[in-house]
């Protein structure tokens, strides 16, 4: 398995592979033809955020105990609602809290990265089309998704879709523990093996709607466990094979 993390290195950013603990610049295109090039060291560098998605689709209630906890029935179909490119922050930024929004909640998912561009991908052929897998806040002012009635608003605030710390290439993600922690304590924990529709099934059915474009990612759905968040916390989205996924929160 390979780690492919963009940093910043010399004053510009740049993609690195983590490979048996040692890290070599990508030279090339990560979504085409790229190769390992000169080994650097891990230790001080600045993480950004692996990939700059057009779009985040994310999917609702896609755990069996998430939906039990809103007190919601088990979708026939996956939900579906986009988070902008714009609500993307990298590892180690903060969550900005708007103070009049209410209830701020964190929630702790696996993303699937896409690798190329996407349309009506049938299921046998979704793995073709991943470039690999990533951990996702999907940060969400719960008050005004209760007052809204749909998720545009109340999951779209800039800082609102940490991701990171990198993209892991050739994970198996059908049975990966994610889990979510605030100022280190556990508060989600779960895995994806639970979930209601399969990353294959998403792939299929997102690509039937809309055309994926290389980096866009699929935000699979969090499990039970879901709680506030304040400014001066910490929150933690740990997935197996991933990594954490470390953002202070503070007052917009």
């Amino acid at each position: 398995m390979k780690k492919l993390y963009r940093i910043e290195h010399d004053g510009a950013p740049r993609y690195a592979v983590e490979r048996d603990g040692a890290w070599r610049l990508v030279t090339g295109d990560i979504y085409g033809a790229w190769s390992e090039g000169a080994e650097i060291g891990a230790e001080g560098a600045r993480l950004l955020a692996p990939v700059q998605p057009s779009k985040i689709v994310c999917v609702g209630l896609n755990y069996k105990d998430h939906a039990a906890e809103q007190n919601k029935p088990l979708p026939p179909e996956p939900l579906l609602f986009i988070k902008p490119s714009t609500a993307v922050i990298g590892p180690g930024e903060v969550i900005q809290s708007p103070g009049w929004a209410g209830r701020i909640d964190h929630e702790a998912e696996l993303g699937i990265v896409i690798g190329k561009r996407a349309h009506r991908v049938p299921l046998q052929h979704t793995q073709d089309y991943v470039l690999g897998l990533i951990a996702v806040n999907d940060v969400t002012a719960r008050d005004l998704q209760n007052k809204d009635g749909q998720y545009t608003r109340c999951k779209g605030f800039d800082t609102f879709a940490p991701i990171g710390p990198c993209v892991a290439m050739g994970l198996d993600g059908r049975d990966l523990s994610v889990r979510g922690y605030v100022n280190g304590h556990l508060r989600q924990d779960s895995r994806t093996r639970e979930l209601i529709f399969t990353i294959p099934e998403l792939i299929t059915f997102i690509t039937s709607i809309m055309t994926l474009l290389p980096g866009d990612i699929i935000s699979t759905g969090t499990p039970s466990g879901i709680g506030p968040i304040v400014p001066g916390d910490s929150v933690t989205v740990h997935v197996e094979g991933v990594g954490a996924l470390t953002n202070g929160v503070v007052l917009q």
